[in-house]
């Protein structure tokens, strides 16, 4: 799920989470004050009002905002170059070097000592490119074409940078829009501009060779486009000390000590890495979960061994008759939903009137390796039901399932309509897969290949996946922000990275049982074995056609890991009445989009004939966030207003405050 998208400001994404570079987590706020909801216009209306009010308040007590200072040219710092700074920047870097050898010296002897670090090719890369290059071969006019503009697009580069060289006009050429090339100098001086259209241009004509390439099996083509994205973004000149203006800027204008910095921040990320590179994407002691992460109140009133049962205090004297029970993805641990108070989904829930039941996985260890997918579904989806029956005293419940959480409610309430177990009246998604044929980049590693080699790395770590080979799969979906932007940032420039709340979450990761890793990637990713009808599971064939209840399916616009495409697929799956919107943004700032923000929009179609294109076509647009959308819709199946349940009332007790223990398990 990290998804961790991607993020689309300074700070780098995740996810499709957006990331100030200055963003910080507000302290922890105390419950809200308890509300009254005389009628449920009222209830809806009262927030927004307060909302628009503080924003207005806001916005007359916020200062200008300072301009942004655009960096000196480099030349100019290079020339303001004296003796002394010359040679303590000769000095420095001599120490950085012999620094760096140390460092990376550690880093290959911690490395010899894993045998999975050493494995020649083990997604089968090279087969792949192999192939696409072979068939390449029997496509002569594909080659020449591409070679022809290839280097007509050279020509028009060259002779736009004559030009500017020769009159010293700077061509307008819009804004920025590729951060790698943020930096003014990337179009302020000629040389570097021509660096960077050439090796845009270049790496433009490399993809599109591979994609171009006939003959070739899609799962074949979309390794082989993966893996040479990879290259290619691996070698753009931003990546580099010498080409990268704002490393050459930083290192003259601190005399070498930004290097300095870097290399002991690159040492810093190598031992948390035992050798592999963590890369520290935010300041880790700037955040604790339960203090100024997860703040939400609560008790946690269930626990077993796979799941603890939060269950969060009203914050209205009404609610609806119906709770919601929410199922996050067991990869992320759940906070994601209640980072602070101005973004949290689960407070929002509560100020409209729903008893809001959540589910926090445990971070499993060793002796969880033959933790399967029935496991989850039998001590998970259905322990929760019945401890949520108990608790709040009712029969049906409304659920959400999170990603990979949904793909396991999905594959339940299949289980649950062959068993006649009517408990769910509804379930909503978000960014959910149930058919996984177009299930995007992640398919790249769950092939045959792929799951061999996650298979040896999960024996490697004692039948769990490690926190770490998790994110270093999501950060290489999105290499040029997740990686290669704290390469720079970290290790170059010698930046410590801010505190960011998103990004601390994205770090907190949770380890995964083999026996359950090994199923869902081989079940759902490789064989889409689900909405195929070959999948048996607890004694029962499933089929989402069984599934007849209300299904609301949120997915994403710019989703890299559940696709639009995918989860709109996966809607045409359901034997009932389904609703299926598209949000903007990515996988994580498309679902926590909070009213408040008036960011963003989202379209709407009742009509789910067809293609998503043909969905899309007549689909209407709506500004800012889904969420009212979504709370109207479950209003009208939510039954009366109720007294407000509190933790305890039912016939579960509180075993411990919320957010619980098993959240506050790291992966260390």
């Amino acid at each position: 799920m990290t998804d961790a998208d991607g993020a689309e400001t300074a700070a780098g994404p995740v996810a499709g989470v957006e990331t100030p570079p200055a963003a910080v987590a507000e302290p922890a706020a105390g419950a809200k004050p308890k509300r009254k909801r005389a009628s449920k216009a009222k209830a809806k209306t009262q927030p927004a009002a307060t909302v628009a009010t503080e924003a207005a308040v806001a916005a007359k007590a916020a200062p200008a905002p300072k301009p942004v200072e655009t960096p000196p040219p480099l030349n100019e710092v290079i020339m303001a170059q004296t003796a002394e700074s010359l040679a303590a920047l000769s000095a420095n870097l001599t120490q950085a070097m012999t620094r760096t050898n140390q460092v990376l010296s550690t880093a290959f002897i911690d490395q010899a000592k894993d045998p999975a670090n050493w494995q020649p090719d083990p997604l089968g890369m090279q087969m792949a490119l192999n192939e696409v290059w072979s068939h390449l071969a029997q496509q002569p006019e594909t080659l020449r074409d591409a070679h022809a503009q290839l280097w007509q697009r050279y020509a028009e580069i060259w002779q736009k940078h004559a030009a500017y060289m020769l009159t010293g006009n700077q061509p307008d050429e819009g804004p920025v829009r590729d951060k790698r090339f943020k930096d003014p100098e990337w179009r302020s001086n000629p040389a570097f501009s021509l660096l960077r259209e050439s090796y845009l241009a270049t790496s433009q004509f490399i993809t599109d060779l591979v994609e171009k390439a006939e003959g070739v099996e899609e799962a074949t083509k979309r390794k082989a486009v993966f893996y040479i994205k990879q290259a290619v973004d691996a070698a753009s000149p931003s990546n580099f000390l010498l080409t990268n203006p704002a490393a050459l800027r930083a290192l003259f204008e601190t005399g070498g000590e930004s290097l300095l910095k870097g290399v002991e921040n690159l040492a810093e990320d190598l031992k948390r890495g035992e050798g592999m590179l963590a890369i520290s994407q935010t300041d880790l002691d700037a955040f604790k979960v339960g203090e100024n992460v997860a703040t939400t109140p609560g008790k946690v009133v269930f626990r077993n061994r796979v799941f603890e049962l939060i269950q969060y205090n009203p914050t209205t004297e009404k609610v609806h008759e119906v709770p919601l029970l929410i199922f996050p993805p067991w990869i992320n641990k759940f906070y994601i939903l209640d980072l602070q108070p101005k973004n949290s989904m689960i407070r929002w829930l509560l100020d409209q009137g729903h008893t809001v039941f959540l589910v926090s996985w445990v971070n499993p260890d060793e002796d969880m390796a033959d933790v399967g997918f029935e496991d989850y579904m039998r001590e998970g989806i259905y322990a929760a039901v019945d401890a949520v029956t108990k608790a709040a005293g009712v029969d049906r419940m409304n659920t959400v399932g999170y990603c990979v959480g949904g793909t396991l409610l999905a594959a339940t309430l299949a289980h649950m309509a062959k068993k006649g177990d009517k408990r769910i009246q509804s379930a909503t998604f978000f960014a959910s897969q149930a058919d996984f044929k177009y299930a995007g980049d992640l398919l790249v590693f769950s092939d045959d290949e792929g799951i061999k080699f996650l298979e040896g790395e999960m024996d490697q770590h004692g039948g769990v996946l490690s926190a770490q080979t998790m994110a270093n799969t999501f950060n290489a979906l999105r290499s040029n922000d997740l990686v290669w932007n704290y390469v720079v940032d970290n290790y170059y420039i010698g930046k410590q990275p801010p505190p960011f709340d998103l990004l601390y979450w994205n770090a907190d990761q949770t380890r995964m049982p083999k026996a359950l890793h090994l199923f869902y990637l081989r079940q759902f990713y490789r064989d889409n074995a689900l909405t195929e009808g070959k999948m048996t599971v607890m004694g029962e064939k499933l089929s989402l056609k069984d599934v007849t209840i209300p299904i609301f399916l949120q997915s994403s616009k710019e989703d890299h890991i559940a696709p639009a495409k995918s989860v709109y697929r996966s809607a045409l799956a359901y034997g009932g009445p389904v609703e299926y919107i598209i949000a903007g943004s990515g996988h994580i700032a498309g679902v926590i989009n909070h009213p408040s923000a008036q960011k963003y929009q989202y379209w709407t179609n009742p009509n789910l004939k067809g293609a998503l294109e043909d969905w899309q076509a007549f689909a209407t647009e709506h500004p800012g966030s889904w969420w009212p959308h979504w709370d109207a819709w479950l209003t009208r199946i939510s039954g009366e207003d109720v007294d407000a349940r509190r933790p305890g009332d039912g016939e579960l007790q509180p075993l411990c405050d919320a957010p619980g223990e098993y959240v506050k398990v790291r992966s260390e």
